[in-house]
C-alpha cells in the first residue's frame, strides 16, 4: 500500500508518516525501484499501533523506546512489558483526571441549566402578571 493510501486509511498526514519513520517511531518502510514507499501489512500494524498509543496520550519518546527494544529482539521482552505497564499506569492517572474534569463540567452545565430554568420561570411569572394587569 502506498503512503497516500495509508495516510487516508489512518487519517494521518503523509508528513506525519515520514516524521514517524525518520525518528524511528515507525520501522523503516520498504521502497520500490522508483523510491516510493510500499507499506506492508506489518507496517500497517505498526501505524495502527502507533496511532492508537498516541491517541491514548503516550509520549513519542516512550514509543520510540518501545520500537527500538522490539527491533532488538526477544531479550527485551521484559523491558517492553515494563514500559507498557508504566505507560498504562500513567494512562489510568490521566483517565482519572479526565473523569474528574468531566464531572466538573457536567456540574457546571447543570448549574447553567438550572439558572436558565429559573430565569425562564421568572419571565413566565412576569408575563403572567403583566397579562393579568392588562386584563383589568
Amino acid at each position: 500500500m502506498r503512503m497516500a493510501e495509508v495516510s487516508t486509511k489512518f487519517e494521518l498526514s503523509q508528513d506525519t508518516l515520514r516524521y514517524y519513520e525518520r525518528i524511528g517511531l515507525l520501522p523503516p518502510v520498504n521502497r520500490n525501484k522508483s523510491g516510493i514507499r510500499e507499506y506492508t501489512e506489518e507496517n500497517l500494524r505498526w501505524v495502527e499501533f502507533i496511532k492508537c498509543m498516541r491517541n491514548a496520550g503516550l509520549p513519542i519518546e516512550a514509543l520510540i523506546d518501545y520500537v527500538g527494544m522490539f527491533q532488538q529482539g526477544d531479550e527485551t521482552l521484559e523491558a517492553r512489558k515494563e514500559l507498557l505497564i508504566e505507560q498504562r499506569e500513567q494512562l489510568i492517572i490521566r483517565m482519572e483526571d479526565m473523569k474528574s474534569t468531566l464531572e466538573r463540567l457536567n456540574d457546571k452545565i447543570t448549574r447553567y441549566e438550572q439558572t436558565v430554568r429559573e430565569k425562564e420561570k421568572t419571565l413566565t411569572r412576569l408575563e403572567n402578571e403583566y397579562d393579568e394587569e392588562n386584563r383589568k
